[in-house]
């Protein structure tokens, strides 16, 4: 039951070249930053990539395209990254952009053991094409897979060393519904606690799901834009 791995190179044993890895985060919100950072300094190309984002130019999953580490990426919103673009344009990079309600579901749909479901977004568009339709209550859906990975990495505010997990506020996003969809997970955690520490009540992801655990260090916790009031004249 003691899933502590020493640190983030211990916890990415076994990631090679050409698998398919989940990333938890939004933005820069919820990113597993110690574990971005040591599969730079791992060195495995080929990835395919499934995350909303793919983080900023020098930050985030933004360190691994600079890196040329990553073949694909399976995304919700890239507008915040110059090399992503560069690269997609470029024909340097394969894309599969999702509406980010689908792709939360088809993760989650991974987790669930469910192989498919039928959704109206997308409908209409490019993202339909090549994908079966029916019809529902007289309004056109389309089928949707399941995703799933070879490995989820996700980012926690607490863990116990069984892998149970809680996150705080919005940094929860997209890690409950990867933490479930990765045939191995692994979380970093900001704090570290012993079982029985954590309320079960307030328990957002069980340890069932969870095969890896690190206390992680030195976080940046960047914000990608930051906008402020002007301030007020008191005169």
């Amino acid at each position: 039951m003691n899933k502590i791995v020493a640190d983030s190179m211990e916890a990415l044993a076994g990631i090679t070249n050409d698998m398919t890895l989940m990333v938890g985060g939004f933005g820069l919100c919820g990113i597993p930053e110690n574990a971005i950072a040591a599969l730079v300094k791992l060195g495995v190309t080929g990835l395919t990539c499934i995350s909303n984002n793919a983080g900023v130019d020098d930050f985030g999953l933004g360190l691994l395209l600079q890196n040329k580490q990553i073949k694909k990426m399976i995304s919700s919103y890239v507008g915040e990254n110059a090399e992503f673009e560069r690269q997609m344009l470029g024909g340097e990079l394969e894309v599969d952009l999702i509406p980010q309600g689908s792709l939360a579901e088809r993760c989650r749909a991974g987790g669930a053991g469910i192989p498919a479901f039928y959704t109206p977004a997308g409908y209409g568009t490019e993202v339909a094409e090549g994908k079966e339709v029916k019809d529902f209550n007289g309004k056109p859906h389309i089928l949707e897979s399941a995703l799933t990975a070879d490995y989820a990495l996700i980012k926690a505010w607490k863990g116990d060393r069984h892998g149970n997990l809680i996150y705080k506020g919005t940094a929860r996003n997209f890690n409950p519904v990867m933490a479930m969809a990765g045939k191995i997970t692994i979380a970093e955690v900001e704090e570290l606690v012993e079982p029985g520490e954590l309320d079960p009540n307030f328990i957002h992801t069980p340890g069932i799901f969870v095969q890896r655990i690190f206390e992680g260090s030195h976080y940046e916790k960047r914000i990608e834009q930051r906008t402020v009031r002007q301030q007020q004249s008191l005169s």
